[in-house]
């Protein structure tokens, strides 16, 4: 089966503690809302103390277009999503040895927070040494839920060629849709959780020669994937595409749905398996906020622990959308396991929809 062999992260080059990006939203939108202390508290309760992002915050201040924010988004995230793949295949906590991106059959590269035509990965493929031939395979829209929709595709390629070497990236600049104008709550909660960064996740076939060179004797293998959509749910959370750019759509009503909707889903996939929710050694979140890992254990019933490095990435960098489920990843995969040890890798995003994948510690050598 199609394992995980390396993984990586890249950070953005500002870092915002909370309590100076809460003065900030006070400033802007004080006059806006006759209750901001009151909504100002999603800053502190959110367990956030600081993000990561790809402006200063002087560049906030001012009011920008469409196009200043998108041909930034374009420049900066080819940028840092070459630097993910770069540190991804010379991780040597991972790997023995660098792998030479030739050996890359196809990039994944997932993005929602500007548009690219030509898409990213093309211009990485101008600006690192791939073969002319690699395939490659854009997914927009996909928010908060891409990450594990990437390594779904990723798997399902390597399934369907074993000798195949895939590279998932994930790159979001959440901050440079900010709208200084929009005075939704929507905006204001979106104000105090999105954050910007970059993963990059080396999936590899049975037959890929790259199996030979990881460090680890357990490798996270992928068992199985499930994409779940829920009728009629397109309000829940995306974007409202205005002249002034992207604006964040985000229901208050998310941890309700998750504690509604979740649990059979992820019943029925686990079951599927022959397996539930207590065989699990590892439960891979996306830590959409607090209130929906809050939801997670709650509906799930799971130790509070299991959510451990999802709330630590969270508090050390927020929700940065598609790449914060493979910032979780990456901790766990440092972590020691036995063989035979069963993960669940779950992220949600606009649809609204969920995407599970079942993954297996098993060995290579």
């Amino acid at each position: 089966m199609p394992q995980i062999a390396s993984i990586s992260s890249f950070e953005p080059p500002y870092t915002l503690k909370q309590d100076v990006t809460t003065e900030f939203a006070r400033e802007l939108f004080s006059e806006s809302f006759h209750d901001i202390e009151r909504l100002l508290n999603a800053f502190s309760n959110g367990q956030i103390d600081e993000r990561q992002f790809a402006m200063p915050l002087e560049w906030f201040r001012v009011e920008h277009s469409l196009k200043e924010k998108n041909d930034l988004y374009i420049e900066l995230a080819t940028k840092y999503s070459a630097r993910a793949i770069e540190l991804c295949l010379a991780n040597s906590f991972f790997l023995n040895e660098e792998v030479d991106v030739k050996t890359i059959d196809a990039i994944i590269l997932v993005s929602s927070s500007g548009m690219a035509t030509p898409s990213i990965d093309a211009r990485l493929m101008n600006i690192l040494s791939f073969s002319p031939y690699t395939k490659r395979i854009p997914l927009w829209g996909l928010g908060c839920a891409g990450g594990a929709s990437g390594v779904t595709r990723g798997f399902e390629y390597c399934k369907a060629y074993p000798k195949a070497n895939v590279l998932v990236v994930c790159v979001e600049l959440c901050s440079l849709t900010f709208q200084r104008n929009d005075l939704t709550k929507s905006n204001l909660i979106g104000t105090s959780l999105f954050a910007d960064g970059v993963a990059c996740v080396l999936i590899t076939g049975d037959h890929s020669p790259i199996r030979e060179i990881t460090t680890q004797m357990l490798q996270p293998t992928i068992v199985a994937t499930q994409s779940t959509l829920m009728p009629n749910s397109e309000d829940v959370m995306g974007w409202d595409i205005k002249d002034s750019g992207l604006h964040v759509v985000f229901s208050r009503d998310i941890p309700n749905i998750i504690k509604n909707w979740l649990r059979p889903n992820v019943d029925e996939f686990l079951q599927s398996h022959n397996l539930m929710i207590n065989d699990l050694s590892e439960f891979i979140a996306h830590p959409g906020g607090k209130k929906v890992i809050d939801a997670y254990i709650e509906t799930l019933e799971i130790d509070p622990q299991m959510t451990n490095e999802s709330q630590r990435i969270l508090q050390k960098h927020g929700n940065m959308s598609s790449p914060t489920v493979l910032y979780v990843l990456k901790e766990i995969m440092k972590k020691e396991h036995f063989e035979g040890d069963y993960g669940l890798m779950a992220a949600l995003g606009p649809g609204f929809s969920s995407e599970l994948v079942l993954l297996q510690w098993k060995g290579v050598h």
